[in-house]
This record gives C-alpha cells, sequence and structure tokens, in this order.
C-alpha cells in the first residue's frame, strides 16, 4: 500500500496493486469539519484520482473514530465577511463535486457523524457503506442556510421528493436503522467495519473492466432523470464506447478460455 497527502488533512491510500485507491478524510481535531483548506485538498485528490487511468474504484473514509465528516467548519464560516463567503463558495463546491464528478464507481464507508456537507460527500458516491453509529441528515436550514454542497438535488434522487423534503425541513439527524431502511444508506455492516466492508466491495469492483466500469457509471450518471427513450440513447452511446475496446476482446476471450481476464484496459 502506497500513501500520499493531499494538503493537511486528505490522505490518498493505493490498495493492493493500486487499483483501489483510498481518500481518507484526516482532520481529527475538527471531526473532519470541511474548512477551506481542506475542501481545496479534497478537490486536488479527486483530480489526480480521476486522470489517474490505474484508478478504478474510489473509497472515501475518514480517521476520525466518532465521524465521518461533521460538514462545513462553522467556526471558520463565523469569521468570514460576506465578501469570504462569495470568494469561498466556488472552493467549496469544488470538494463536493470533485467527488460526485469521479469517473469511476465510489463508496462511501460511513460511521458515526455524517452531517449537512459530511453526508453530502457521502451522497456523492454511488454507495453508501455505514455501520450502526451512523448517524446522517442535512440540517442546514435549522443555522439559516440550504444544503449547498448538492444535497438538495441528491437526496431526492435517491429517496424521492417527498422524503427529502420532509428530511431537509426538519433538519432532523437520522440513525443507521432507519437510515437503511429509508434508503439514505445501502449496506449496513457490523460496527467498526465500515471501512473494511468499503474497501473489500471495491475490490469486488475493480475486479471489472476498467473501460466498463468507468462506461457504466458515465451511462448511470447522464442517464438518470432523462425519459426512457433519451436514456437509451445515452446507453447505446456508452455501449459503443466499450464494444470495440481491448477489454471488450479480453473479456469475451477469458470468458470462452474459463480464465481471469487480464484487462488492458483500453
Amino acid at each position: 500500500m502506497s500513501e500520499e497527502r493531499f494538503g493537511e488533512f486528505v490522505l490518498v491510500r493505493r490498495h493492493g496493486d493500486g487499483h483501489v485507491a483510498e481518500l481518507a478524510l484526516d482532520r481529527p481535531k475538527a471531526m473532519n469539519a470541511v474548512s477551506t483548506e481542506m475542501a481545496r485538498s479534497i478537490a486536488a485528490a479527486c483530480s489526480a484520482l480521476g486522470a489517474d487511468r490505474d484508478v478504478r474504484v474510489v473509497v472515501v473514509t475518514s480517521t476520525h473514530e466518532r465521524a465521518f465528516c461533521v460538514g462545513a467548519d462553522l467556526k471558520e464560516r463565523n469569521s468570514f465577511s460576506d465578501a469570504d463567503l462569495v470568494r469561498q463558495r466556488p472552493v467549496a463546491r469544488g470538494a463536493y463535486t470533485g467527488v460526485l464528478e469521479l469517473p469511476v464507481p465510489t463508496v462511501a464507508a460511513v460511521h458515526g457523524f455524517a452531517l449537512g456537507g459530511g453526508f453530502e460527500l457521502a451522497l456523492s458516491c454511488d454507495v453508501i457503506v455505514a455501520d450502526p453509529t451512523a448517524v446522517v441528515g442535512l440540517p442546514e436550514v435549522s443555522v439559516g442556510v440550504i444544503p449547498g454542497g448538492g444535497g438538495t438535488q441528491l437526496l431526492p434522487r435517491r429517496v424521492g421528493a417527498a422524503r427529502a423534503a420532509e428530511l431537509i425541513f426538519t433538519a432532523r439527524r437520522v440513525e443507521a436503522s432507519e437510515a437503511r431502511e429509508l434508503g439514505l444508506v445501502d449496506v449496513l455492516v457490523e460496527e467498526g467495519r465500515d471501512r473494511e466492508e468499503a474497501l473489500a466491495l471495491g475490490e469486488r469492483m475493480a475486479a471489472n473492466s476498467p473501460v466498463g466500469l468507468r462506461a457504466a457509471k458515465k451511462a448511470l450518471r447522464l442517464g438518470f432523470g432523462m425519459d426512457l427513450r433519451a436514456g437509451l440513447e445515452v446507453e447505446d452511446a456508452a455501449w459503443r464506447s466499450v464494444a470495440f475496446s481491448g477489454d471488450r476482446a479480453e473479456g469475451v476471450a477469458a470468458f470462452n478460455e474459463k480464465r481471469r481476464p487480464q484487462w488492458p484496459g483500453e
């Protein structure tokens, strides 16, 4: 396993053959509250991972024992002038869109608090794995703002408009068991195993064609919300992008030869 730091608060670990990258939120003294500096680091890490063709899956984790991420750094925000807040906005957005726009499958490993921007980082991932200590929610209206890291758009896509409205308008926190029932998280695992299980899920994903994974994610993301006919055109374009690839040829050959594929990744 290799490690690389992006600023003070983000650690990227590459596991095994490097196909699974772990983006670890590492600001333990502040329960991973996202400061301006940390937002820049998240965006920089995502940019590097998205451009790395060896990376097939990204798993977002936390080094803090009691929190995934508690959201925006409100202590920092309290010192901001209006002009400061305006200047910081694109930096903050860059962190959330950085995770959301990763071209490979993404898995969030959540334990403890995942609130506000912290939950939005998880919502930006394709799959959320959580343990029983997880507490999630979008409490922004309780401090006079709204979810601004994608929450008003990503949450209804998961749970429907009415359920998202109830959760956002009440600002309530949801514990793990109810979160699983509502679809706020996808996989519930034993306490303390969220990171391990998320990485294992990432390894299972990364065993598949890197060309196929990227194309499938693109089709899923672009097609969602379109009418069926338009969505099928998106799917067809994604299929055409992989149908004549080296990965497709290797996958078919490996299947017929009853062996594990050796993906060329092109």
